[in-house]
């Protein structure tokens, strides 16, 4: 049982590793991104267009693992463990991490699409070294990271 929740975690971060590549939020619409990557508002619009055309599964496959989730949640911690409702869940939910992770990757790819090289060769730069900035942060104590 550890292995399956411990599966089902390592899973999570993987999933959400594709779509950690992009910025957070409407990325493309943030006059700072547009204005590093020379977006053209016609490149804007498509991946706009890419965007919305993936909200609605991707709002549906977020609250699948959501769902599956709690009621992993909830068997856990019930006094008896019932190992086989465990595994039944844990399969559910790594199926629906899968799919999420599978809808994200498919938008990613589309997204990249819009981009010339340049452009997402600049982007990839600019997310590493907020990455770098991010993980520098968490090493400070606490009353000296910025809020």
């Amino acid at each position: 049982m550890k292995k399956t929740l411990f599966l089902a975690i390592v899973l999570a971060a993987f999933a959400a590793s594709a779509f950690a590549q992009l910025p957070p939020g409407k990325w493309w619409r943030k006059p700072e991104i547009v204005a590093s990557l020379e977006l053209t508002a016609d490149q804007q619009d498509r991946i706009d267009g890419i965007f919305r055309s993936y909200a609605n599964d991707l709002i549906d496959a977020r609250g699948a693992v959501e769902k599956e989730n709690i009621a992993l949640r909830g068997e856990l911690d019930q006094p008896q463990l019932n190992r086989a409702k465990i595994q039944q869940i844990a399969v559910r939910l790594n199926d629906a991490r899968g799919h999420l992770f599978q809808r994200e990757l498919a938008m990613l790819v589309d997204m990249r699409g819009v981009l010339s090289d340049q452009q997402w060769n600049r982007m990839r730069a600019e997310i590493d070294q907020l990455k770098e900035q991010g993980a520098a942060q968490r090493q400070l104590p606490r009353k000296m990271r910025q809020r």
